[in-house]
């Protein structure tokens, strides 16, 4: 509003000054020399009131278009952060799932390996019984470093495939495929 101010300021102190100037004797036709140049001073105010107006408008437009550019950007960003967030997620589930079935798997194998070591265990300490000593010692030998074999092994495993799952990584254009270091993919259809 107060852009206005200045304009109508202008405008009075015009019409003031006409007036003041003009003859106090006019008739007839004479009130048109003072009408007629307050009349172009009028429109001319109008016109320039119309140009502020206009710049305002055009100011307000641009504001308003960079807030919506700012919040637009906004909202790209918190889409990618939940983007990242829910492929993060994603991985998480699939390494603990990965991890799961690793797990029940080897504990199957574990149970068969045990009780082929412990049925191995079982006749050579059966040959030893009936005199068979150097046979059933060789058994037990073979049956503990089996074992023991075994054992580290699986420790071995347990830490290659922690460190995998560290650095394992999805792959963004298919959810369901992991990609595993040293070349070797996993395809899961889960």
């Amino acid at each position: 509003m107060l852009k206005f101010l200045p304009g109508i300021l202008l405008l009075q102190i015009v019409t003031v000054a006409l007036v003041l100037l003009f003859p106090i004797n006019a008739e007839g036709w004479g009130w048109l020399r003072v009408l007629v140049p307050l009349l172009v001073v009028g429109v001319l105010t109008a016109f320039w009131f119309h140009a502020v107006e206009g710049h305002h408008h055009k100011d307000e437009i641009m504001r308003i278009k960079e807030r919506h550019a700012e919040e637009r950007e906004r909202i790209k960003v918190n889409a990618e952060r939940a983007k990242t967030r829910a492929v993060k997620d994603t991985q998480k589930e699939i390494t603990k799932e990965m991890s799961r079935e690793l797990t029940r798997s080897s504990a199957k194998a574990n149970f068969k390996v045990g009780v082929a070591v412990a049925g191995v265990a079982s006749f050579g300490a059966f040959l030893l019984m009936t005199q068979f000593l150097t046979l059933g010692v060789m058994l037990l030998a073979t049956a503990g470093g089996t074992a023991g074999g075994y054992v580290l092994r699986m420790r071995q495993e347990k830490q290659r495939l922690a460190k995998e799952n560290e650095t394992a990584v999805l792959l963004p254009n298919q959810p369901k495929q992991i990609l595993l270091p040293k070349g070797r993919a996993n395809n899961s259809n889960a």
